[in-house]
């Protein structure tokens, strides 16, 4: 029911702001001459998928968590598409694909190996990684893996068609800072 849901969602999102994202590559290229950022991610099951985001940091930046490196190397536009958590969009078309859910743990990197073993303990790898879920609503990101972790398996274990909508509406509204820098 959820890949349903997620399905569609994606789809009709694609289809309604695809200008927003065109817009967004446009200037994109004049901020960092490449707009759309793909990097290998650790999906279900631990299979890795090429995650698609908008670049917020000039293409030579280290490819590490977030938290790792320097607010110095998010762009102006990086920033404020972070801050508005618009350089996500691009990942519907992960959502779309299956890769991912529109809710559910965010994907980590190959090389987090703190986060993949806290995740591994509490069996986050069952479900897709999602864009948004309960961790990114209460500002808990990667720099913190076990508390990551604790909060992913939580949702899981409760999630429900309601609290799903729920993680999507407070996202768009606003919940939740992002990755910390």
């Amino acid at each position: 029911m959820i890949r349903v849901i997620d399905f569609l969602l994606a789809l009709i999102g694609l289809c309604l702001l695809w200008p927003v994202l065109l817009i967004i590559c446009l200037i994109g290229y004049f901020d960092t001459g490449s707009p759309v950022f793909f990097q290998q991610r650790v999906g279900k099951n631990r299979h890795l998928f090429t995650l698609i985001k908008f670049r917020t940091m000039p293409v030579d930046t280290q490819s590490v968590a977030t938290h790792l490196v320097g607010k110095s190397s998010v762009t102006p536009l990086g920033g404020f598409l972070r801050k508005t958590k618009l350089d996500e969009l691009p990942q519907l078309i992960n959502v779309v694909k299956g890769d991912m859910s529109l809710v559910g743990p965010r994907p980590c990197l190959a090389n987090q190996q703190d986060v993949i073993e806290a995740r591994e303990i509490r069996n986050v790898f069952t479900a897709r990684p999602g864009i948004t879920g309960l961790a990114q609503i209460e500002d808990v990101d990667m720099s913190t893996p076990t508390r990551l972790a604790e909060l992913d398996a939580k949702m899981l274990e409760s999630l429900t068609v309601s609290l799903y909508f729920s993680y999507i509406v407070k996202t768009v509204l606003g919940a939740g800072t992002g990755d910390r820098v």
